[in-house]
C-alpha cells in the first residue's frame, strides 16, 4: 500500500472531523547539527508539498470558525510558527507563497528589531565554547562536556530544560552570562523586524501573539501574565494594523506551562482561540482555547504521516 493510500485509509475512518495544527519554529538554509529538529529549506518544501497533497489547509481563523459551527473539512489542517524567527519571513514565506499554503505566526513582540531569545544566546554560546568542559555550577546549572557535537547538543537541551523555567529577567542574566564565559556572540539577526511582521500579515499570513518576553505564564503573577498577553497583542496591531485575535502560549504544555486561569484570560482579552503544544487534533465542541498542535519531525513521509494519523485519531488531548 502506498503512503497516499495508507494515508486516505487512516484520514477516511469514519469519525467527526478534527483539525491538526502543525508547529513549527524555524526553517534552516541548510540543517544545522546543533538544530537537529529544525527542517531544512528544501525539507520544509518537500513536507508543505506533502500536506498541500492531502489535506485542506486552513488559516487558523477559519479553522476555528469551522470549529465553532461544527463545519470543519474532514482533513483539515494549519501551519503555525512560534516566537518570530526572521527565517519565518525569509525562507518559510517564499515556499508558503509559492504553494499558496496560509499560515499564522506567532510572535513575541519583545524579541523584535534586533533582540535575541535567551535559548538562541545559550545556544549560540555553546557553538563557540571551547575546552572540553564548560562549568555552569555556580549557575545552579552544572558542568557540562563540550568536546563534541553530540555534547554540545545535549549539554544545550540540558541548561534549557532549566533555564526556561527562570524568571524572565534572570534568564536573561544568566543566558548573557554563559555567553560571556562561552565567548559567544549575541545574534542580532535571528528574530524578525517589525516591518518583516507587517510584511507576512501583507503576504497574506495570519499574524498571532506570543507574549511580550516569552515567559512561563504559570511562573509569574496573573497580573503580569495579563500585561504580557495583551500588550504583545497591542504591538502586533499597531504593526499590522490589523486586529490580532489568536494567541499561543510560550512553551504551551497544558497545566505545566499554563493554567485554566490562562485560558480564561485569553478569552477575557478578547482573543477568539488560543494554542497549547499537546499533541492532539481538536474537534467540533472542543475548548478553542486549549487548541492542541503537533510537533513534526520526522524527516520520512510515512514516518511523518502515521504518526499525524496517530495523533489525528486520539480520542482526546492535555488541558489545563
Amino acid at each position: 500500500m502506498t503512503m497516499s493510500l495508507l494515508m486516505s485509509f487512516l484520514l477516511g475512518v469514519p469519525r467527526p472531523p478534527r483539525l491538526s495544527v502543525l508547529a513549527y519554529h524555524r526553517v534552516l538554509p541548510e540543517r544545522d547539527p546543533l538544530l537537529s529538529d529544525v527542517p531544512s529549506a528544501a525539507e520544509f518544501e518537500h513536507r508543505m508539498e506533502w500536506v498541500k497533497a492531502n489535506f485542506d489547509v486552513l488559516p487558523l481563523s477559519e479553522a476555528v470558525r469551522a470549529l465553532r459551527e461544527g463545519r470543519l473539512p474532514r482533513r483539515a489542517l494549519c501551519i503555525t510558527f512560534d516566537d518570530g524567527y526572521a527565517d519565518n519571513f525569509s525562507i518559510a514565506l517564499p515556499v508558503l507563497k509559492r504553494l499558496g499554503l496560509p499560515a499564522i505566526f506567532f510572535v513575541a513582540t519583545g524579541f523584535l528589531d534586533g533582540y535575541c531569545m535567551f535559548n538562541d544566546v545559550v545556544i549560540e554560546a555553546l557553538r563557540a565554547a571551547s575546552g572540553t568542559d564548560l562549568d555552569l555550577d555556580d549557575l545552579g546549572l552544572g558542568c557540562h562536556p563540550v568536546a563534541s557535537v553530540e555534547q554540545r547538543t545535549a549539554a544545550i537541551e540540558r541548561i534549557l530544560a532549566r533555564l526556561k523555567y527562570y524568571e524572565p529577567e534572570r534568564r536573561r542574566r544568566v543566558a548573557d552570562e554563559i555567553a560571556q564565559r562561552a565567548g559567544g556572540r549575541t545574534p542580532t539577526d535571528l528574530m524578525m523586524t517589525s516591518e518583516q511582521v507587517r510584511a507576512l500579515h501583507a503576504a497574506g499570513m495570519e499574524i498571532g501573539a506570543h507574549t511580550v518576553t516569552h515567559p512561563i505564564l504559570a511562573e509569574i503573577p496573573l497580573g503580569r501574565a495579563r500585561h504580557e498577553m495583551d500588550a504583545s497583542r497591542v504591538r502586533l496591531e499597531q504593526i499590522t494594523g490589523a486586529p490580532v485575535r489568536l494567541f499561543a502560549y510560550p512553551n504551551g504544555s497544558p497545566r505545566r506551562d499554563y493554567h485554566a486561569e490562562h485560558a480564561a484570560l485569553a478569552r477575557e482579552l478578547g482573543f477568539a482561540a488560543a494554542v497549547s503544544t499537546a499533541w492532539g487534533a481538536a474537534r467540533a465542541g472542543d475548548d478553542l482555547y486549549q487548541i492542541p498542535r503537533f510537533t513534526p519531525w520526522d524527516r520520512a513521509d510515512w514516518r511523518f504521516g502515521l504518526r499525524l494519523a496517530h495523533n489525528t485519531m486520539r480520542s482526546h488531548y492535555a488541558r489545563a
